[in-house]
């Protein structure tokens, strides 16, 4: 029976379930939840971006936007569904580790037998590659080029990226210039400065994600010889880091209006300032061993992620109105 309820609670967070439970649920709540739909916003977010620089510019097109956003959409997911398949095969999702604590993991909760799971990778690309493939068909210049960067980072993101520091780079880079920018290229046909810099604002948000989740499991990542980049750097630097990021997000915001790039609704963003000392207080100290008591309980044991998730959605839809604004009246 569909469950429409579901398809929205698991838009909105990554819900635990037993086994019962997920029997009766429909096969779209099943890959929603089997791919974490629920981070596929900041996806659908950049194309977003992209799209409305390409209306700003005069170039916007319904079908080209359409098939971009779903198709970069169904390769995150696709990313997401390889990333489990990949940690649990190498033995790093075993023994309860951090992605089992706060959200079903299909392959380590035994809800899909393999068989299962690569039937829904197997649907999940399929569709991502068939929209890429239209594009390049409808688009020349370096639409394949753009298709094939961004198959490179949903193939080799969590093996060996991750593993070696260079997952969060990637994550800036793909969230930035490849979809944003990509997603404009693919409307406009050509590049854009001012695109390439609103790209990096927005990139700093799921990067600021990222970083977050993997200094929250530094110590597990340790033991299980993944080298992120938190676990190089070490856990101060790494919340150090992230305060850095976060503060070059309001920082570019002002410097693009200071330069005449773009007007005053960009400023926008400003309105989420009131809540960077509580940011930063989290963000100054180390990571409490339990959870206070007002913490949810479907969220530990992530915390430095968390606290950086709710920053980077306020921040973003102020960032998407100051630009929409922006474009309306300018």
């Amino acid at each position: 029976m569909i469950d429409v309820r579901m398809w929205g609670r698991a838009l909105a967070q990554m819900p635990k379930l037993s086994h019962s439970e997920w029997q009766l649920l429909d096969p779209v709540a099943k890959w929603l939840i089997a791919c974490r739909a629920s981070v596929l916003f900041m996806t659908f977010t950049a194309a977003a971006l992209g799209g409305l620089m390409a209306w700003r510019a005069g170039h916007f097109q319904w079908d080209l936007w359409l098939a971009t956003v779903l198709g970069l959409m169904f390769a995150h997911a696709t990313n997401n569904l390889l990333n489990d398949y990949t940690d649990s095969r190498r033995g790093i999702d075993k023994d309860n580790y951090y992605r089992n604590q706060y959200g079903v993991h299909v392959l380590e909760d035994g809800l899909m037998n393999e068989r299962q799971f690569w039937r829904y990778v197997g649907v999940t690309a399929g569709i991502a590659l068939l929209l890429g493939g239209w594009l390049i068909m409808q688009r020349a210049g370096l639409t394949l080029d753009l298709m094939l960067a961004g198959a490179f980072f949903v193939l080799f993101y969590t093996w060996p990226l991750k593993y070696y520091g260079l997952g969060e780079p990637a994550v800036l880079l793909v969230w930035g210039p490849l979809m944003v920018g990509g997603t404009y290229y693919v409307q406009a046909g050509n590049w854009s400065a001012d695109v390439a810099w609103l790209s990096v604002v927005f990139a700093l948000g799921p990067t600021t994600v990222l970083f977050g989740k993997h200094t929250d499991k530094l110590e597990a990542d340790k033991r299980k010889g993944v080298n992120t980049l938190p676990v190089l750097i070490g856990e101060r630097t790494a919340r150090l880091s992230i305060a850095g990021m976060v503060c070059a997000q309001y920082a570019l915001c002002i410097a693009l209006v200071l330069a005449g790039s773009f007007h005053w609704p960009l400023l926008l963003v400003l309105a989420n300032a009131h809540s960077l000392p509580a940011l930063f207080r989290i963000l100054g100290h180390t990571k409490p061993p339990v959870p206070p008591e007002v913490f949810p309980e479907n969220v530990w044991p992530l915390w430095f992620s968390a606290y950086a998730f709710s920053h980077t959605r306020r921040f973003t839809t102020l960032f998407l109105g100051g630009v929409l604004l922006d474009t309306l009246l300018f």
